[in-house]
């Protein structure tokens, strides 16, 4: 066949969601020689790619079948270029609307999918002219696809143009291109010009860098590797369900003795002509056969994942004993119908996809620059903007009419204390949880039923501040009447604590009032650089995607609090006593085109690295492993 997309897909890509945006760092994307397989970020990478072509489908679509295409399982796409789509009129060119080439490899940076490009100059594709545009022929015999000056100078002039907007969408740069196809099957092509390979593969490193990663693709016959190859690009194969994998890998093994096994286009299908039957190939052959090539290893682009329509003009043609045209459905029996419905076929390739362990399961992520907003004892003006209710003894979230959430207690150190001194509820009158804190300093906590004594220090004046928590009324039983804060008096060593400042938190309130990001021109502490302790704010952003899908926030190594987000409460956390690993976020919550606030209120414990976790499916079992792709978060 003459066409192929190089698709490849990481089962566990979520996200490379840069958020519509380029995000530079230190990133590479590499061939590991010695360890058979490509490195990214310096780990051991494996794909599985589909191919679609943004050519073949509407705009307006490409969002929805970049997203179904991420929900099977891919990390990866391959993506062709067709010139001629482009530059229909020599010199004029055109990326703009159904061309907007740079737009379709946003919304796949934000769905999370790496791509693998195939810019051609030729691309095959069963496209008008193999995407060459027509107006080439109007040299007298020009040799297509060969060091013919005519040939060269108009690739070159293209490539010029092409290969320039690319680079910024390189992995290496910040983009999600990981690697780049030079030309298409040229062992095919009868002529076999190595001069021609040589000033394309001058081109693409003149203008794409010695960093980046270039392959060629061709059949799985001596002859076409032979003239498709060239030293300095990395050999790859195509073939189908039909072909035997061990002796199809031993092919390229020839051509390319150490580095990745890649089947760069893994027919899922084929393509129709007028007047011959639909091609079709049976899903459980296809299933099967992918499997078995995940399992040893190899990287695999599905061609195609989703065909598409050859609108207008731009259906191709084979001509072999006789000339016989594509029909203007792309179909291609893929696992995405032309009209982008999942298929039996998309649904025995998922299921393969979960059951494969890859080489790497990276989860996609983004960085989320999170500020340390402050210890709760210091925001007071802000949570609790009525002021405090003083009163000799303690009283409960009833009394003051504070039914849920957080109430701070706060009164003086009777006397010094240079050595640890029991804090104790004598009657069990903690409900339910309480954070000590003196002059800003976490001590430690008490707790209903199980930690009714803690110890603390200081000096005689300075301010002990109590934050209890209410964790949940009792719901069935005898015991319903289930009063919270502290229920009876506190003892110091020997003394009763009395005088309170006890202040009814809002804190609900004030985040869905938008604090504490519109705070955010203000000067928060400095970042830190150890683990905190007790109750403390931090706040970030997760920057818009184009996309709001249902997801599920992961605190690794955190203790315990609260989450809230663009103002919505998610509940609390507490992954260190578990079972539950993980808060539900439904997708409408989430703003597709604005950031997204996020608000942690850690009451114990916040880890150093200060980074979530979005996960793509709830993780309910502290022992349970979670192959699920992420966006990492991290806070500073």
């Amino acid at each position: 066949m003459a066409a192929g997309v190089f698709l490849f897909v990481a089962v566990n890509a979520a996200c490379l969601a840069v958020s519509g945006n380029l995000v530079s760092g230190e990133r590479s994307f590499s061939i590991d020689y010695k360890n058979n397989c490509f490195l990214k970020d310096e780990k051991p990478f494996q794909y599985i790619s589909g191919s679609i072509h943004y050519s073949r489908i509407p705009r307006y679509y490409w969002k929805d079948r970049l997203v179904k295409m991420y929900m099977t399982g891919l990390n990866a796409i391959q993506v062709y270029v067709p010139w001629n789509f482009h530059e229909a009129v020599q010199g004029v060119h055109n990326f703009t609307g159904d061309r907007d080439l740079e737009h379709f490899l946003d919304l796949a940076n934000q769905t999370g999918l790496l791509v693998i490009l195939r810019p051609g100059p030729y691309i095959c594709a069963e496209w008008e002219m193999g995407g060459l545009p027509a107006w080439l022929l109007q040299k007298p015999n020009i040799i297509l696809r060969s060091a013919d000056t005519g040939t060269t100078h108009a690739v070159s002039n293209w490539l010029a143009v092409l290969l320039p907007k690319m680079k910024p969408w390189l992995y290496i740069n910040g983009g999600n291109i990981i690697t780049v196809q030079v030309e298409n099957e040229y062992g095919s092509y009868y002529a076999c010009d190595y001069n021609y390979m040589r000033h394309l593969r001058t081109l693409f490193r003149f203008f794409l860098g010695e960093d980046t990663v270039l392959f060629t693709t061709d059949g799985n016959t001596d002859r076409e590797m032979t003239c498709g190859t060239l030293e300095g690009l990395y050999a790859t194969v195509d073939f189908g369900t039909a072909n035997n994998i061990t002796e199809a890998f031993k092919r390229q093994r020839r051509f390319e003795p150490r580095g990745p096994l890649v089947n760069s286009e893994f027919y899922t299908g084929w393509l129709d002509h007028w007047g011959d039957p639909h091609a079709v190939v049976d899903a459980q052959k296809v299933s099967r056969v992918l499997g078995e090539m995940l399992t040893m290893g190899a990287n695999v682009n599905m061609y195609m994942f989703e065909g598409g329509t050859n609108f207008g003009y731009w259906n191709g043609a084979d001509h072999d004993t006789r000339f016989r045209s594509v029909v203007t459905s792309y179909d291609y029996d893929a696992p995405l119908s032309e009209a982008g419905d999942p298929t039996e076929k998309l649904l025995a390739i998922r299921d393969v996809i979960k059951q494969v362990p890859l080489i790497e399961l990276p989860p996609t992520k983004v960085d989320v620059l999170i500020t340390l907003v402050g210890n709760i004892s210091g925001l007071l003006n802000t949570l609790s903007p009525l002021g405090p209710v003083k009163s000799q003894y303690p009283l409960t979230f009833e009394e003051l009419k504070q039914y849920y959430g957080y109430m701070l207690y706060r009164t003086t150190l009777p006397r010094d204390l240079s050595e640890p001194t029991p804090l104790i509820s004598p009657l069990n009158g903690v409900h339910d949880r309480a954070y000590v804190s003196v002059n800003g300093v976490y001590q430690g906590l008490l707790e209903r039923d199980t930690t009714l004594v803690t110890n603390v220090t200081g000096q005689q004046g300075d301010i002990i501040d109590i934050l209890v928590e209410n964790m949940g009324r009792v719901n069935f039983g005898s015991k319903i009447n289930d009063y919270k804060g502290l229920l009876s008096n506190l003892i110091l060593g020997k003394d009763v604590l009395t005088d309170w400042k006890i202040y009814p938190l809002d804190i609900d309130g004030a985040i869905a009032a938008g604090w504490p990001h519109s705070d955010s021109q203000k000067s928060f502490p400095a970042p830190q650089k150890e683990p905190s302790f007790g109750p403390v704010f931090y706040m970030g952003t997760l920057e818009p995607n184009g996309l709001a899908w249902d997801t599920f926030l992961k605190l690794n190594e955190w203790t315990k609090g609260q989450v809230w987000i663009n103002g919505m409460n998610l509940g609390r956390y507490w992954p260190a006593r578990g079972p539950q690993q993980t808060l539900y976020v439904p997708g409408p919550l989430l703003r597709k085109n604005q950031p997204n606030r996020i608000t942690v209120l850690e009451l114990e414990g916040a880890p150093a690295h200060l980074r979530v976790l979005f996960m793509d499916r709830p993780q309910l079992n502290a022992t349970a492993e979670n192959q699920s792709v992420a966006i990492q978060c991290q806070l500073l």
